[in-house]
């Protein structure tokens, strides 16, 4: 089979495994979040008022879904939206004092999983793993 030895198909498995660990996760510890909500939080407490398309960028998301994850995040009172004053289209994004504290309640949670996603590595071979993804990440595609 020669998926096996491709970087598409090797990438698309490393994700799944990233997306089980952590369900797995936060499931037993309590937790209702997916990584997409946990990426859309966090980008959110690093840029109070951001909007969603500012969202969607910065976790490298579509624009057209992100919405639906904002719904959800919304429901459960993480988070809370407002029309912006510089836009009337555009809806800004602030995380609730219930979303800071269920952020503050996995971060550790998350953090842990990080070396079950990576299971296998040593220390080292995960910084080299990490750096070389973060450099695929910030190149531009052709």
């Amino acid at each position: 089979m020669h998926a096996k030895s491709m970087a598409g198909h090797l990438i698309r498995r490393l994700q799944q495994r990233s997306t089980h660990v952590f369900t797995k996760h936060l499931q037993e510890a309590g937790f209702d979040l997916t990584s997409v909500q946990f990426a859309a939080l966090d980008a959110i407490i690093a840029t109070p008022g951001i909007d969603q398309a500012g969202v969607a960028a910065a976790i490298a998301y579509d624009r057209a879904t992100i919405g639906g994850v904002i719904d959800r995040l919304e429901q459960k009172g993480l988070v809370e939206r407002s029309v912006a004053k510089h836009d009337r289209r555009a809806r800004e994004v602030r995380v609730t004092q219930q979303g800071q504290q269920l952020f503050q309640n996995v971060l550790p949670i998350i953090r842990k999983l990080q070396d079950d996603v990576l299971g296998g590595l040593n220390h080292d071979e995960k910084d080299t793993l990490l750096r070389l993804v973060q450099k695929v990440v910030m190149t531009e595609v052709k």
